[in-house]
């Protein structure tokens, strides 16, 4: 994959330790839907989904190696540990990275437009560099012995991403003093070319409680929620195992079905395609075909939550209810919600699960120990953020900048 002839990496800081908020660093806080750092990994996949980057890399602080585990993420994703500074995060970043050229993100910045890549990518070249740059609104005055004023439209503010060449960016780390605040200040004093492009007032950085609450607010305003229901029924036979939410069961009866006949997993998946407008179970996997023979339904609900979860739903909550005469599965319930739970967080890290069992009270099929019944209802959740204007007046201005 390449982009106008170049091959790009979106590389992702979130190694800082967030002294300044305090606590949890910052970057693992849940925003939204999603811990901080996943909203730009989110957003580089969608870059990955429209051709315009090959891979992500990540860097995490040392001590969060547990981090590394399975994403949703279509795009390519490398995980590495950053050093004691940024600019050494940054250099572990690129020397992990594939791509001919890089865009360095901030985790801290997580609501980045696509836009603001597109045109980093259109402006940077072998030798020139790019940066997003936000014009100052506001008045602005230096203090030193006295107060004097400056001219703001001279005055702008850097953001990320910063895009460069890798080679020639790791280049000008690896030559010259590591204390800098961004990648721009070093290539600036390497007597480097950059030029920018226009910032945007959404892909602010968030380093103090004001912004948490101001990063809140924007993702609680963008959240789309939607609601689905699923339902199962299998028949009981002898000679068949029985599982249910991925827990054999010892049973003198078993489910009959096409797979391991998991009626749990089964009207969950069906529950939560439902809710995304994704069909049903029964065409994703359908019975027809050899190959779900004997299939381990925990794999099939893991398949499930991994294709909504790519197309930016997070699993909330799901609930479920059991109707069965026999065995009594009552002490087996908290089992089964630890399966389900682990499973929905390899994917969904806040997703809360709840399994309820009655008793068919000897009416009907399954008072009769005919069959059991599952019935179930899921919450997913998106963000979608509105499409910003290109409002600037760096808009257009292909002058380079030094």
């Amino acid at each position: 994959m390449s982009r106008g002839g170049k091959t790009w990496s979106f590389v992702l800081v979130a190694a800082g330790n967030g002294t300044r908020m305090g606590g949890e660093p910052k970057q693992f806080r849940r925003l939204g839907q999603f811990p901080m750092w996943k909203w730009s990994a989110r957003m580089a996949d969608e870059l990955h989904a429209q051709g315009m980057i090959d891979e992500l890399v990540v860097v995490f602080p040392a001590g969060y190696e547990s981090m590394w585990k399975e994403n949703a993420f279509s795009v390519p994703t490398s995980y590495t540990v950053g050093g004691h500074t940024r600019t050494e995060s940054v250099r572990n970043g690129l020397a992990v990275s594939r791509s001919e050229f890089a865009m360095i993100h901030d985790a801290a910045r997580p609501f980045l437009p696509a836009w603001i890549c597109e045109r980093l990518m259109e402006t940077v070249t072998e030798e020139i560099g790019a940066i997003p740059l936000l014009e100052s609104h506001d008045s602005l005055k230096m203090v030193d012995d006295v107060i004097s004023v400056i001219p703001r439209e001279k005055i702008f503010r850097t953001q990320t991403p910063q895009a460069f060449k890798k080679n020639a960016i790791m280049d000008v780390i690896d030559s010259g003093p590591c204390g800098a605040a961004d990648e721009a200040a070093l290539w600036i004093r390497a007597g480097k070319k950059l030029a920018s492009v226009p910032g945007s007032p959404a892909n602010f950085k968030i380093t103090s409680d004001f912004d948490w609450l101001t990063a809140g607010s924007i993702a609680e305003s963008g959240r789309i929620s939607r609601v689905g229901m699923g339902y199962d029924v299998h028949e009981l036979v002898p000679g068949r195992k029985l599982v249910l939410g991925g827990l054999a069961i010892d049973a003198e009866l078993g489910l009959l079905g096409h797979s391991d006949a998991d009626i749990v997993c089964h009207a969950i998946a069906d529950a939560l395609l439902g809710a995304a407008g994704e069909g049903d179970i029964g065409t994703m996997f359908p019975a027809s075909e050899e190959r779900h023979k004997g299939a381990d339904s925990m794999e099939l609900l893991k398949t499930v939550v991994g294709l909504i979860a790519g197309k930016g739903w997070s699993v909330e909550n799901v609930d479920a209810v059991l109707t069965a005469q026999i065995p009594r599965l009552g002490d087996k319930t908290a089992r089964i919600v630890s399966n389900l739970t682990q499973l929905m967080r390899t994917f969904c890290p806040y997703a809360e699960v709840s399994v309820k069992v009655k008793s068919g009270e000897g009416i009907g099929s399954v008072g009769r120990a005919e069959c059991m019944q599952c019935y179930a209802v899921a919450l997913i959740e998106k963000f979608v953020f509105p499409k910003e204007p290109h409002c600037s007046r760096l808009a257009g201005n292909e002058e380079e900048r030094r």
